[in-house]
């Protein structure tokens, strides 16, 4: 099966491929103390989630924060969530999801809204970099959506012979899917990370609890 028509992954990073669950509430917990704000549990974070950022800050402030805020909590929630980050690991069987999937000859790609710049180091230090035909993470400012960036992602890809109609995305939001659905592309969303199931479920696409589901599913999708 050569690389144009097998089914291809964009693969999400953060509470995907990368489960920093902890890291990402230690983060969102110091961005609330600059302002004043009462910690929240990862219960209450995975029901109220949602992008883009300022907006689940609206939900738990009961309005959107000033500029000035959303610089100061941004700031807060990169610094702690930098340095709780080193104790995060992979998705249990990650490893071996994305050595199965090049093994049968099959592309994926990772893009995310982690800054580009500290996404790359970190994929390679997990060793794990040469599965994928392209790594992308956010450049520019914090805070935007998914849908912009994949355009781009998926502009590359077809230089590659990927095309949208045969790419599955897996990610842990809703933000993913509707990334998907705006460049043609289909979806799975992962319940082990910034999500529950119920703020999924409502999207339309298929959800799964466990990354090996998720790649299954990719493969009936893209068939």
């Amino acid at each position: 099966m050569g690389m144009q028509t097998g089914a291809h992954i964009v693969w999400d990073w953060n509470g995907t491929l990368f489960h920093d669950n902890d890291a990402i509430i230690e983060g969102t917990n110091a961005a609330f103390a600059e302002l004043g704000l009462a910690p929240i549990t990862l219960e209450q974070y995975r029901a109220l989630y949602c992008v883009p950022v300022p907006k689940f800050y609206e939900r738990l402030m009961g309005r959107l924060p000033t500029d000035a805020e959303w610089e100061v909590m941004d700031a807060a929630f990169q610094r702690h969530y930098t340095e709780h980050r080193v104790r995060c690991a992979l998705t249990e069987g990650v490893t071996e999801l994305l050595a199965g999937w090049r093994s049968a000859g099959r592309s994926q790609s990772i893009l995310s809204m982690y800054h580009h710049d500290e996404l790359v180091p970190l994929v390679k230090g997990f060793g794990i970099e040469t599965h994928f035909i392209r790594v992308d993470g956010r450049i520019g400012p914090s805070g935007g959506s998914k849908a912009e960036h994949m355009v781009r992602h998926l502009g590359e890809l077809a230089r590659a012979g990927v095309e949208p109609a045969r790419t599955v995305v897996i990610g842990d939001a809703a933000d993913d899917a509707v990334a998907a659905r705006h460049v043609g592309a289909r979806a799975v969303l992962y319940t082990g990370g910034s999500h529950s199931r119920a703020s999924l479920e409502g999207v339309g696409v298929p959800v799964v609890d466990t990354l090996g589901e998720a790649v299954a599913e990719a493969e009936r999708l893209a068939a």
